[in-house]
């Protein structure tokens, strides 16, 4: 009865973490860009009381066990594309494909996001394209990204490139091309907040986009919008909800059961 009281606990435990992982996914329904996800579990210490053994050397074919409860394993984030949203705001772009754009933080280190809803910040080097944070967004090469012509004349190809239409209407290139990068395993990425993500020896260093699988292309005048599917994490929330219930009337009951047992002298 004690080990029901502690594996019981164990799973409450276990259950509140994912209503938390729900909530959160839920709060991001709107956030651009934003990736589901999800707790993933796995089961505790068993006690062995009697072993499987062979039936000629006088043994049983199954195990005697009990287990110890759940625990969580990890948060896995799902990385499929959200919906595109069209904006016909050419300062907003988004990936198609498995690409990441690179932004330099306020501590000097280089984070990622998916999140395009860019703006356009004025510097003393020029028009520069900043996060709504006024955060660098760099091109391939780790500079920032400076638009020296007026924004109705600036084109963003798909692979990136940053050019400005002419008065004569030619495509004139600028010579910047906004870095797309890509993660052998961006389950790795560790999530900074403000959307944005960043490398470790987990997810492995960040490489070209074109050096790695299907090259991603970009949208000017798209968002991506956040994969979460608000009737699936209510379906995921109420489940949650009552395995959290039942375990907790698995305690009451053990506690009830301990009460009987104590009683018996009586």
């Amino acid at each position: 009865m004690m080990r029901a009281l502690y594996t019981a606990s164990a799973g409450m435990k276990s259950m509140q973490f994912n209503v938390d992982t729900i909530a959160n996914n839920l709060a991001n329904v709107n956030t651009y860009a934003y990736k589901k996800e999800r707790a993933e579990f796995e089961d505790l210490l068993y006690v062995t009381m009697e072993r499987a053994y062979m039936l000629d050397e006088g043994g049983r074919p199954a195990n005697l066990q009990v287990g110890h409860g759940v625990v969580t394993r990890s948060v896995a984030r799902d990385f499929t594309s959200g919906s595109l949203m069209q904006t016909e705001n050419p300062l907003d772009f988004t990936i198609v494909g498995d690409g990441f754009f690179s932004i330099l933080y306020s501590d000097q280190n280089i984070y990622y996001t998916r999140d395009g809803s860019f703006k356009l910040s004025v510097t003393e080097d020029g028009n520069m394209l900043t996060t709504a944070r006024g955060y660098p967004v760099l091109d391939e090469n780790g500079e920032p990204v400076y638009f020296d012509y007026p924004l109705e004349q600036m084109i963003i190809s798909e692979q990136g490139d940053v050019n400005y239409k002419d008065e004569d209407g030619f495509i004139i290139p600028t010579g910047q091309r906004i870095g797309i990068f890509k993660f052998n395993n961006p389950q790795g990425l560790e999530s900074m907040g403000g959307n944005m993500y960043a490398e470790n020896t987990a997810s492995g260093f960040a490489v070209f986009d074109s050096e790695m699988g299907e090259p991603s292309i970009i949208r000017q005048g798209y968002l991506e919008a956040s994969n979460v599917q608000i009737v699936e994490e209510m379906v995921n929330l109420i489940t949650a909800q009552r395995a959290y219930e039942l375990n907790s009337k698995a305690i009451t009951t053990s506690d009830e059961m301990m009460g009987i047992a104590n009683n018996l002298k009586r």
